[in-house]
C-alpha cells in the first residue's frame, strides 16, 4: 500500500519535472529570439520579457518537487554518507515531517494570501504593454509548494519503507514530542532565552546542516522555529517571504542561471571536453610537464564555456588521468591539476558564483565578469608557472611524450578542437563586456551555440537535449530552494538583531577595515570546507555587505576577493567538493593520499593570487570598470 501510493505520488513530480524541463528549452529559445528582433530589428516587446521571467519561475517552482523525487536538494554529506541505511532513511523522514512539510505549508498559506489579494486587485504588469492577471504567476508559487508537499508525504512513505528497525522512528518521535513539550512550556511560561537567539539560531543550523539535513530545509525550517518561539518576532514576519520570493521570481540577473546551467550541460555531453584534451595533450605533450600544462588550458576553456565544477572535474578525470598516469606522471601532480584546473570555473566568467554574488550584493554582473578576467588569468598562469618549475625539477614526475605524428598535423588538430569553444566563449563574454547583451541573454545565445557546437561533434539529438533539460531543472531547483531558504532565515535572523549585532561588532569592536577583510576571509574559507558556495553567498554574504558598505570597500573588489576564497575550499582537504569528485570518478586509479598531496600546491597558489588581488585592486579593472 506504502509503495503503490508513493509511486502516484512520484509520478506527479515526474511530470512536473518533465514539464519544466520543455519549459527550459522554450526559455532558451524564447530569449535568444527576443534579443536577436530587439538587437537586429529594433522589435521588443515588454509581454514576452515579462512571458520569460514567468516561463523561469515555472522551471524552478515545478521542478522543487522533481528535485526532492532525485534526491538532489544538497546536503552537507560529511557524516551522512557513514550512515547506515537506516539512519539515512530516518534523517530523510524528520527533515519531511519537521522542515519540509511545515515549511510547505507555511509557504501556501501566505501565498494564497498574495494570489488572492493580486487577484481581487485585477493586478496587472506596471510596464506598458506587459502581461496582466499576475494572479497567475503568483499562483504558481503556490503550485510549487503544493507539489513540493506531495512529494514530501512520498518520500515518507519511501524512507519508512526501507526502515527496517521501526523502532528507531518511534524513539526519534518521543525524543522530539518530549523536547516539543519543553519548548512549548518556556514559551508558555515566557521563559528567558539562556543563550542570546542569534546564536542559538546560528547553532541549531550548523547541527541541522553536519546531521546530514537538506541544506535549503535546515535554513527555512530554522527560520520557522524560531519564528514560532520567540515573541519578539512571531509568525506574522514570514507573511513577507512570499513577497521576497516573488521578487526572486521577477529577478532578470537570475535568470541567467538556469541558461548558462542548461548551455554548460549540453556542452558536457557534446564530447567536446574529449576532443579538447586529445588534442591538447598531443600538442603539448613532448614538453615536460606538457600534459599538465594541457589540462590547465583546457579546465579554463571549459570554465569559461561551461562553468560547471563538477562536470568539469570529473570529464577531465575519466579522460586525462588515465593518460597521464599511463605515461609516467605522478599521481599527486596528475590529481592535483585536474582538481585545480576543473575548479576554474567558480572564478572564470560565465560564473553561477558571480551571478549569485551579484544578485546577493547588488551589482553588476557584467561589471563582476570583467573583474574576475585578470584574477582567473593570474590563475591559470600560476598553475602553468609550477608545473613547468616542478617537471624541470624533477624529471620523473611529469616526462615528456615522443610522438612520430608531425607537428603541423598535431597543430591542425589542435585548432580545430580549440576554436568553435573559443568562438562561443567570444560570442558570450564579448557581448556582456561590450554591453551589446545583457548576461541572460548572452547565456540563451550561448545555449544556441552549445547546440550548434553538439551538432559539428555529431553529438546533438533529441536524448543530449532531455538529459540537459532535467539535469536544469534539478539544479536549478536546488539553488533556488536554497535561496527562498537563506531568505526566510535572514528575515527572523535581522528581526532578532543579527544583522545590526555583525555590524556593531565590526565596525566597533574591530573597527579595522583589514581585519574585517581578513576574518571574513578566514570565516568563508572556513565555511567552504564543509558547505556549498550557494549557502554561504545566500546566507553569510547578506550579512557583510552593510559591513562592507559601511567600510567604504570596493564591493566589486570584494565580490572578487569571495569568488576566489570560495574556489580554493573546493579544494581544502578533507571535505573539499572537487576532491570528492575526483576521487569518485577515478575509482581506485589514485589513492586519497595522492590527491590531498597533489592539491596543496595549488591551494598554496590559489592563496597567492588572492594575496595578489588583495594588495593590487586596480589588476581587477584591466578590462575596465
Amino acid at each position: 500500500m506504502h509503495t503503490e501510493l508513493s509511486y502516484w505520488l512520484d509520478r506527479i513530480s515526474k511530470y512536473a519535472g518533465l514539464i519544466a524541463a520543455v519549459l527550459v528549452v522554450a526559455l532558451s529559445l524564447l530569449v535568444a529570439y527576443d534579443a536577436v528582433m530587439r538587437y537586429l530589428f529594433s522589435a521588443g516587446s515588454t509581454a514576452l520579457q515579462e512571458l520569460e521571467w514567468h516561463l523561469y519561475d515555472a522551471v524552478f517552482l515545478l521542478g522543487l518537487s522533481y528535485a526532492l523525487k532525485h534526491d538532489k536538494h544538497v546536503r552537507v554529506d560529511i557524516f551522512f554518507e557513514r550512515y547506515s541505511p537506516d539512519t539515512r532513511a530516518l534523517i530523510q523522514i524528520l527533515s519531511m515531517l519537521f522542515l519540509v512539510i511545515p515549511f510547505s505549508l507555511l509557504m501556501i498559506v501566505y501565498s494564497y494570501d498574495m494570489a488572492l489579494q493580486s487577484y481581487l486587485q485585477h493586478e496587472v504588469s506596471a510596464d506598458s504593454g506587459g502581461l496582466g492577471a499576475r494572479w497567475i504567476i503568483k499562483s504558481v508559487l503556490i503550485l510549487g509548494f503544493v507539489l513540493l508537499l506531495i512529494q514530501a508525504l512520498s518520500e515518507v512513505l519511501k524512507a519508512y519503507h526501507r526502515l527496517h528497525k521501526k523502532s528507531l522512528l518511534y524513539k526519534a518521535l518521543g525524543v522530539a514530542a518530549l523536547l516539543g513539550a519543553l519548548i512549548y512550556a518556556a514559551w508558555y511560561w515566557r521563559m528567558a532565552f539562556w543563550i542570546d537567539p542569534v546564536y542559538l539560531m546560528l547553532l541549531l543550523a550548523l547541527v541541522g546542516l553536519m546531521a546530514g539535513f537538506q541544506v535549503a530545509f535546515v535554513f527555512g525550517g530554522v527560520a520557522l522555529f524560531f519564528a514560532l518561539i520567540s515573541d519578539e518576532v512571531g509568525l506574522d514576519v514570514l507573511e513577507m517571504l512570499p513577497y521576497r520570493t516573488y521578487g526572486i521570481m521577477g529577478n532578470v540577473t537570475l535568470m541567467a542561471v538556469p541558461l548558462f546551467i542548461f548551455m554548460g550541460l549540453i556542452l558536457e555531453k557534446s564530447r567536446m571536453a574529449e576532443g579538447l584534451l586529445e588534442s591538447m595533450g598531443r600538442l603539448f605533450g613532448s614538453v615536460r610537464g606538457g600534459l599538465a600544462v594541457s589540462v590547465v588550458l583546457v579546465g579554463a576553456i571549459l570554465a569559461a564555456s561551461t562553468g560547471i565544477v563538477g562536470a568539469s572535474v570529473v570529464m577531465m578525470s575519466l579522460i586525462a588521468l588515465p593518460l597521464m598516469l599511463k605515461h609516467g606522471y605522478a599521481p599527486t601532480l596528475a590529481s592535483g591539476s585536474i582538481a585545480a584546473s576543473g575548479t576554474l570555473g567558480q572564478l572564470i566568467p560565465p560564473s553561477i558564483v558571480l551571478i549569485v554574488l551579484g544578485d546577493q550584493m547588488h551589482l553588476s554582473v557584467g561589471d563582476l565578469f570583467r573583474a574576475a578576467v585578470v584574477p582567473g588569468l593570474l590563475l591559470i598562469l600560476l598553475y602553468i608557472l609550477y608545473i613547468l618549475a616542478v617537471s624541470f625539477l624533477r624529471e620523473d614526475i611529469a616526462p615528456a611524450i615522443t610522438s612520430q605524428e608531425p607537428y603541423a598535423k598535431v597543430l591542425k588538430a589542435a585548432l580545430k578542437a580549440i576554436i568553435p569553444p573559443l568562438l562561443l566563449i567570444g560570442a558570450v563574454l564579448g557581448s556582456i563586456f561590450a554591453g551589446i547583451a545583457s548576461p541572460t541573454e548572452s547565456a540563451a545565445i550561448g545555449v544556441l551555440g552549445a547546440m550548434a557546437l553538439a551538432a559539428f561533434n555529431g553529438a546533438f539529438d533529441f536524448a543530449l537535449i532531455r538529459y540537459a533539460a532535467v539535469e536544469t531543472v534539478k539544479l536549478t531547483a536546488m539553488i533556488f530552494m536554497i535561496l527562498i531558504g537563506a531568505t526566510a532565515f535572514s528575515l527572523v535572523f535581522n528581526e532578532l538583531g543579527g544583522g545590526e549585532m555583525a555590524l556593531h561588532f565590526f565596525t566597533g569592536e574591530v573597527g579595522d577595515k583589514w581585519l574585517f577583510i581578513f576574518m571574513a576571509m578566514a570565516v568563508i574559507f572556513l565555511l567552504g570546507f564543509f558547505i556549498d558556495f550557494i549557502e554561504i553567498a545566500f546566507v553569510v554574504v547578506p550579512i557583510l555587505v552593510p559591513i562592507v558598505a559601511s567600510f567604504h570597500i570596493d564591493p566589486i573588489w570584494f565580490a572578487i576577493l569571495i569568488a576566489m576564497n570560495l574556489q580554493a575550499s573546493f579544494l581544502t582537504p578533507p571535505f573539499g567538493f572537487a576532491l570528492f569528485y575526483l576521487k569518485g570518478a577515478a575509482g581506485d586509479k589514485v589513492t586519497t593520499a595522492d590527491i590531498y598531496k597533489g592539491v596543496i600546491p595549488f591551494i598554496v597558489l590559489q592563496l597567492l593570487a588572492l594575496l595578489i588581488i588583495v594588495r593590487f585592486p586596480d589588476l581587477i579593472y584591466l578590462f575596465g570598470k
